[in-house]
């Protein structure tokens, strides 16, 4: 088996687990399967990446790249979302809003910045060679800033007040409710926790490949594998997922062109569909 390929695998698993734990919490407490979120990750990515080639360090553009996507995903929740559900739209509506809503980004990211690939403005650090296996610098940084986020996740969820909130929210929203729980402020601090964990997630990926325009549309179906793999509405099995996800695509250019990535992912989530449709751990679904 190649080392290489898993210690690729597992960086590229652990931008995925991110921006995972992202959509799975959306479906969890707001019951939406938003495939826009891939686009959100591209914007985050931009926004660092606009930061920090006009000179602010890589890791305050990652703030401010969050605070952008927070504020835009926020507008998305106002204008979109909380109407759609005073409505009481039904799944498929909203599946459909958030595939103009992507839509919708894609190409304002296209007309702002072009087509062109983008780098950071950051100094090129020679990668280490352990046993045979390249490590590289940046990879090592986004394994450990994933690390260091799914941490802090877990105390937010498990500790805090707000987090207590939101795993009741996601078991039984009108149970909460009932139960003195302000439902739309867990909304709010949903989509901020989201915005947050999802542009880190593009900041990332902009670390170990380059800025695209389409970056978000490739990823989107590795990252609802990796949800669907873990068990939807599950924040830990959505990290699991993505790490699994992360080093069979890697693993699967050994056996076929690197093109066919995505098919691995589609496979996979096919076969868990089939054999596991829970995924491999509890869901809320």
């Amino acid at each position: 088996m190649d080392l290489q390929l898993i210690f690729n695998g597992i960086a590229v698993g652990s931008v995925l687990a991110l921006a995972a734990i992202g959509l799975t919490l959306t479906y969890g407490i707001l019951r939406l399967s938003n495939f826009a979120h891939g686009d959100f990750l591209t914007l985050g990515a931009y926004l660092t990446w606009l930061a920090n080639v006009n000179g602010v360090n890589i890791w305050l553009a990652m703030v401010l790249g969050a605070i952008g996507t927070v504020i835009a995903m926020l507008i998305s929740e106002f204008l979109l979302w909380k109407p759609m559900r005073d409505r009481r739209a039904t799944s498929t509506t909203l599946i459909i809003i958030s595939i103009g809503l992507a839509l919708f980004l894609r190409s304002g990211i296209l007309l702002i910045w072009g087509a062109s690939n983008q780098s950071y403005d950051l100094p090129v650090v020679q990668a280490l060679d352990v046993g045979g296996v390249r490590i590289a610098y940046y990879r090592i940084v986004v394994i450990v800033l994933a690390i260091i986020a799914i941490i802090a996740l877990h105390f937010l969820l498990q500790k805090s007040k707000m987090g207590k909130a939101m795993r009741a929210v996601a078991d039984n929203i009108d149970l909460a409710r009932v139960s003195g729980i302000n439902v739309e402020q867990v909304v709010l601090w949903t989509w901020i926790i989201v915005g947050i964990l999802t542009a880190i997630s593009g900041g990332m990926y902009g670390l170990i490949t380059a800025v695209r325009p389409n970056m978000g549309w490739f990823l989107i179906l590795p990252l609802f594998a990796s949800v669907i793999l873990g068990g939807i509405g599950n924040v830990y099995g959505a990290i699991v997922g993505a790490l699994i996800i992360g080093v069979a695509q890697e693993l699967s250019v050994t056996v076929l062109n690197s093109q066919y990535k995505l098919g691995v992912a589609l496979l996979i989530m096919v076969i868990i569909l089939f054999i596991r449709p829970q995924g491999l751990f509890k869901g809320t679904a």
